[in-house]
């Protein structure tokens, strides 16, 4: 029953006036019905299901399938954001029929959605009531060509610092390189995308992919350069190549491009798998902490990205900002690396071709000042998580051992030039000096580095005697640093054999530059050194039997020896406090026989290194060396 527009006598009127309000009830109730249809059509996220739910909508001036097609167009670029719509009071004084609906997006995860209220015209038919389509039930006053963006509004990256507050990564200007999809459609940007990633030397296959799953608003990063970097022949190939763009910006990066950087990691383009495993933080095309401590860290660093949402339009270089949340920026992490001493480690294995690392430790309190990788190491952190046999380093765990079998430095070991345990043949390094042989001191079999003598006197130690004499010194027990960090290995023996080969850091043993580096700053403070990096991470003693006063004095005496009298000769001269020290060559298969690896550690004041050298000479002739330029230029 509808409104009757023909002049009615008063008295009549005032007798209908509450069958009027009925009516006009039942006109309410019915027209807030076909709004509650729109509107849970319109709130349906699944594209093919609210085209079926439209088609039970009665539209005045259009198909539904015209409407389901031009919604979707509005709302395609609010990234698969689903708005509640909730249906309001029905209006008649406006000189026309009206519903109201409020409309609420969560835009942002944790904050208070976008909320407002639009007007759905209704016209009578028949018995029931017919919706206007227009673009304003959606937003109010939204155009006709216009359509709704959401856009990723980044907060500022959490700066990583170091020691003293020392800036290690924070933002520097780049020239982000990429297919602007707004330039091109379909096939081309496909074409386009293939033409990019060959120029600039990326996965193909990958890329493309991304181009093609990314909006028809989206910037799709290929390749980001530091400021001033970008190669010739990118700048002149991007002319040829349609709706490639070179964006400056700025991203988080160390001062060089290898600085720390196995540890650190890098901030680039959300990959797949991240978008896969946290959609609701991230999306295509969004910048984050991919690798390393950016990656670990990157809900600290990256902080939370807003969201601002425009009314855009192809005809119309300006867009309408509608909605906006800001985000919050990231808080810092801060690392114990000495900025010079980083990037001093780095300089001296930049010319080493086999694998390399570098670890400096300050003993009384284990923060690591440099973790650098050498470039043979291929990325790969061998400084903090590299499991390599320790070699001839590992004979300060055998002298504490030993020390505590009752053994003293003056204690007579004897040194053959070579030994058989159960058929196997030990010998001593290439070059051992004839006049250490026979019946000598603990004390100078570690300075010279006798093999024969500590697998010798293996018979001194019980199973687990070497195990708990590693634990000491921060060797074979596992910590959660924070980071990649391994600590080495070091098990009962299951034969003779393995238990002299591991007196000698062979057998099973196995350590990273890291721990070795933990190992003799432990002798230098006296105490148990378990390495940190964060300072925000909290790291405790394990279980081990403390090193007493006079265990610590006797070893660093002894590894005063390795320096005054033995391998570790080179380092006598050097200026400061005393240096103790250890040489090592540890042997593995390698391309064409055996090869050996190549270590030093040693410390000086409140300052501990290791250095190691994946393939070698020696540990004084190869590895040695490097050491020694270290800690000249550490020198105050």
């Amino acid at each position: 029953m509808r409104r009757i527009s023909v002049a009615l006598p008063t008295c009549l009127m005032l007798l209908l006036s509450a069958c009027s309000d009925e009516v006009q009830g039942d006109d309410s109730d019915e027209a807030k019905a076909v709004a509650g249809a729109l509107a849970k059509a319109l709130a349906e996220p699944d594209a093919e299901a609210r085209s079926k739910s439209l088609e039970t909508v009665p539209f005045a001036n259009e198909q539904p399938s015209i409407v389901a097609e031009r919604y979707s167009a509005i709302i395609t670029g609010m990234d698969g954001i689903t708005p509640t719509i909730e249906v309001g009071d029905f209006n008649d004084d406006k000189g026309f029929d009206t519903v109201g609906l409020t409309w609420s997006w969560p835009v942002v995860e944790g904050e208070d959605p976008w909320t407002y209220d639009t007007l759905v015209e209704l016209t009578p038919a028949g018995d029931g009531w017919q919706v206007t389509w227009q673009q304003g039930i959606v937003v109010k006053d939204l155009g006709k060509e216009e359509v709704l963006d959401a856009t990723t509004v980044p907060a500022k990256r959490g700066e990583i610092l170091g020691a003293d507050g020392a800036v290690l990564v924070t933002e520097r200007p780049v020239t982000r390189i990429g297919i602007d999809r707004v330039q091109v459609k379909g096939a081309k940007a496909a074409q386009a995308a293939g033409q990019l990633a060959t120029l600039v030397g990326i996965d193909v296959a990958a890329y493309v992919k991304a181009v093609k799953a990314a909006g028809d608003r989206a910037f799709v990063e290929a390749i980001t350069y530091r400021k001033g970097e970008v190669p010739s022949e990118v700048e002149a190939g991007l002319r040829s190549i349609d709706g490639s763009l070179a964006v400056a910006d700025e991203i988080a990066l160390a001062p060089t491009k290898d600085f720390a950087a196995p540890i650190l990691g890098r901030v680039g383009p959300v990959t797949a798998e991240m978008i896969e495993e946290d959609p609701e933080r991230y999306e295509v095309g969004d910048i984050a902490g991919v690798s390393g401590l950016q990656a670990r860290y990157d809900d600290q660093l990256g902080g939370t990205p807003g969201r601002v949402v425009e009314a855009v339009s192809e005809t119309n270089p300006r867009s309408r900002e509608l909605y906006r949340v800001d985000g919050a920026d990231g808080d810092p992490l801060e690392l114990t690396l000495d900025p010079h001493l980083q990037s001093t480690a780095e300089d001296l294995l930049a010319g080493i071709v086999p694998s390399s690392a570098l670890v400096a430790i300050r003993p009384s309190d284990g923060a690591i000042l440099a973790a650098a990788n050498g470039p043979g190491n291929a990325g790969q952190n061998f400084a903090t998580y590299g499991q390599f046999p320790p070699g001839s380093t590992m004979k300060i765990v055998s002298s504490l051992a030993l020390l505590r079998a009752g053994l003293t430095p003056d204690s007579t070991v004897s040194c053959p030039a070579t030994l058989d345990v159960d058929g196997k043949e030990f010998k001593n390094y290439t070059g051992y000096p004839s006049s250490a042989l026979g019946d000598i001191p603990l004390r100078t079999a570690l300075a010279q580095s006798c093999n024969t003598a500590f697998i010798g006197a293996r018979d001194e130690l019980g199973p687990d005697d070497l195990v708990d004499a590693a634990a000491s010194l921060g060797l074979g027990v596992d910590h959660d640093l924070g980071f990649p960090a391994y600590f080495g290995s070091v098990l009962p023996p299951a034969s003779e054999t393995e238990k002299g080969a591991d007196m000698i850091g062979q057998g099973t043993v196995l350590a990273s530059p890291m721990t070795m580096a933990s190992v003799i700053a432990s002798v230098q403070k006296g105490a148990l050194v378990v390495p940190r990096l964060l300072t925000q991470v909290d790291v405790a003693d394990h279980d081990n039997t403390p090193l007493t006063g006079k265990e610590a004095e006797q070893l660093r005496t002894m590894l005063r020896g390795v320096v005054t009298e033995g391998s570790g000769s080179l380092l006598v001269d050097l200026p400061g406090d005393p240096v103790i020290a250890k040489t090592g060559t540890a042997e593995f298969e390698g391309d064409g026989g055996i090869q050996t690896h190549a270590w030093m550690i040693a410390a000086q004041g409140d300052l501990a290194v290791a250095v190691f050298v994946g393939v070698g000479e020696s540990g004084s002739q190869t590895a040695g060396p490097i050491l020694e330029a270290f800690l000249r230029a550490a020198a105050p």
